[in-house]
């Protein structure tokens, strides 16, 4: 009487299993960043800092901006503390957008300064919009921070 080929084909297709998971893993894992590391770096201060004026009052004040000039440099700091602007500086307009998406990135000058087009959102029942703005960082004593916020979506100008 033979033995019964279950068990076998039963280990066999877990065996299968276990190795076709286990590639997908190593596959994904491998998936490279084509991003410069100034970029990279950069990126996660704006996103930061974005997070954070959307989270808060984005109404401009002198208070609102002591909050936020850890993200900032200090000219353009001084910059928003001399000429107080109508808009809110940091989106550019004084609708306020429901949500952001820093998107593409150029490094301007390798090691010290890049810039991002960042997407601004409004949704509502009768209204769907987008607008992009510049946002130039600086690297400043080993710290990424914002530079510069301009209606130029263009990283070019």
């Amino acid at each position: 009487m033979r033995p019964d080929p279950q068990p076998r084909f039963r280990l066999r297709r877990f065996a299968n299993c276990l190795l076709l998971v286990g590639s997908c893993l190593l596959l994904s894992c491998s998936v490279p960043n084509l991003e410069q590391p100034d970029c990279t770096q950069a990126r996660d201060v704006v996103r930061e800092f974005y997070s954070f004026h959307f989270g808060n009052d984005m109404g401009f004040s002198a208070e609102n901006l002591e909050k936020r000039k850890g993200y900032l440099t200090s000219g353009y700091l001084a910059d928003l503390h001399d000429a107080p602007p109508t808009i809110d500086p940091f989106t550019r307009t004084d609708d306020r957008p429901k949500a952001f998406r820093v998107g593409e990135c150029r490094v301007i000058e390798q090691g010290r300064r890049a810039a991002f087009r960042v997407l601004l959102f409004w949704k509502t029942d009768t209204r769907t919009d987008q607008q992009a703005i510049k946002v130039e960082t600086e690297n400043v004593d080993g710290k990424w921070l914002i530079d510069t916020v301009s209606d130029a979506a263009d990283l070019n100008d």
